[in-house]
């Protein structure tokens, strides 16, 4: 039981070290080109304005696919994992503020320390992607209560 535990934890650990590394390291194609030139600070706080105008702008259906679809797959673990590591992190409200305070904090981190743009709408997607990854979560465990497991 404490090695699966250990696992559980570490799983948690490895992930948020790749988010935190993904969204705040890695290149990024999307770098702000804003009034200040390359690498300007550029920051969105009207929600749904971003997501408006990749779905008008956008040449092609992909980049508003990419980008959408992405910010919530990116924190679709972090829904799955936090009821998975412990009980008491079973409510949905909790992993919801979780989800929504490390969200808003790689964005403050992005406008601060990178030069990537601060978005309320990846806020928004990516507390939509931990709430969808908490869903999955109780429809395994929900699966799993039901399976018959038959002992030879």
């Amino acid at each position: 039981m404490r090695q699966q535990q250990f696992i559980r934890k570490l799983l948690l650990c490895t992930y948020l070290m790749a988010l935190f590394y993904v969204t705040l390291l890695a290149w990024n194609y999307g770098a702000s080109l804003g009034p200040t030139g390359p690498g300007g600070r550029n920051y969105n706080i009207i929600p749904f304005r971003s997501i408006y105008r990749i779905a008008v702008f956008s040449p092609t259906i992909m980049d508003p696919i990419r980008i959408l679809v992405g910010n919530i797959v990116l924190f679709l673990p972090m829904g799955f994992l936090l009821p998975f590591i412990s009980k008491k992190l079973r409510r949905l409200s909790l992993v919801v503020l979780l989800a929504f305070l490390t969200s808003l904090l790689i964005e403050v981190s992005q406008f601060l320390f990178t030069h990537r743009v601060a978005n309320i709408d990846d806020v928004i997607l990516n507390t939509l992607g931990a709430t969808i990854g908490y869903m999955v979560f109780y429809i395994v465990l929900w699966l799993k209560r039901r399976v018959v497991y038959i002992r030879t």
